[in-house]
């Protein structure tokens, strides 16, 4: 039987920006009482124009030493690049209940009255041949269309710092999809990454209202709650966010959006 944590162990929260804040929004609603740590690796983003190898070696190598300094009770890698490409890896290497994050195909292909789903990733993302086995798994007899939007990670990250976004952004993402064969019939669109949830509202406006949109992080939230059923929490410390780089002014540009989310400490690494 395995020992419970130490009350004061946190969950730890990874994400290579602020994305990962849509899991932990999620995740408020049903561990309010869990302490977190969300690390950004905000020195490696954008993780989507990075190849499998970089992404693997940063992921393990940087989940290696946040797990021995903070000795969390598990660890959520809420980003979908990097965990379609380490999670195997990382699960191989560190102690610590490790969930991931995956692309919301399968409730998508429940929804969808159509029967063609768009899906919005990074570059990384959506040629990872995990997304294959999930659309051949759970979206037979559905089209899948993809498109990689990587400006949308940069105008999430904007967003939360107050700076102002260029609406035309999110018009691209939509015509991505739309140039497609038989993409006049989509009616759900997949946000395949954690930071797009964050613009939902933009996206929504340039999607048009036929169209609805899934992501994973409750999906996510629900799990983390399953795996740490039973398990005592206390807050010691105020709940605190760890960024990689010496940038002070992000810092202090993203510390409000931070706050929002409850975590009034943040640290870099």
């Amino acid at each position: 039987m395995a020992h419970s944590p130490d009350p004061a162990a946190p969950v730890l929260l990874f994400d290579s920006g602020v994305g990962g804040l849509s899991v932990l929004a999620e995740l408020r609603k049903v561990l309010p009482e869990a302490p977190v740590i969300y690390a950004a690796d905000l020195a490696g983003l954008p993780y989507g124009e990075k190849s499998e190898a970089e992404i693997a070696a940063r992921v393990c190598g940087l989940l290696g030493r946040l797990s021995e300094r903070y000795q969390p009770r598990l660890i959520c890698i809420a980003c979908n690049t990097a965990s379609t490409i380490a999670l195997a890896m990382v699960r191989d290497v560190l102690e610590v209940p490790i969930v991931g994050t995956v692309p919301a195909i399968k409730p998508a292909a429940e929804m969808t009255r159509t029967g063609v789903i768009g899906l919005l990733g990074t570059a990384a993302t959506i040629r990872q041949p995990y997304v294959d086995r999930l659309e051949v798994e759970f979206a037979k007899g559905k089209t899948l269309l993809r498109h990689a939007a990587p400006e949308l990670v940069g105008a999430a990250e904007a967003k939360l710092r107050g700076e102002p976004v260029d609406s035309a952004v999110f018009m691209r993402a939509a015509e991505g999809l739309r140039r497609q064969p038989g993409a006049e019939r989509i009616d759900t669109v997949v946000l395949a990454c954690t930071h797009f949830p964050l613009v939902k509202d933009e996206l929504a406006q340039a999607f048009g209202p036929q169209v609805h949109f899934i992501d994973g992080a409750a999906g996510i939230a629900r799990r983390i709650a399953a795996l740490t059923a039973g398990q005592q929490f206390t807050r010691p410390d105020p709940d605190c966010a760890l960024l990689t780089g010496k940038d002070t002014a992000l810092a202090d540009a993203l510390a409000p959006a931070f706050g929002k989310f409850g975590i009034s400490r943040i640290l870099m690494l």
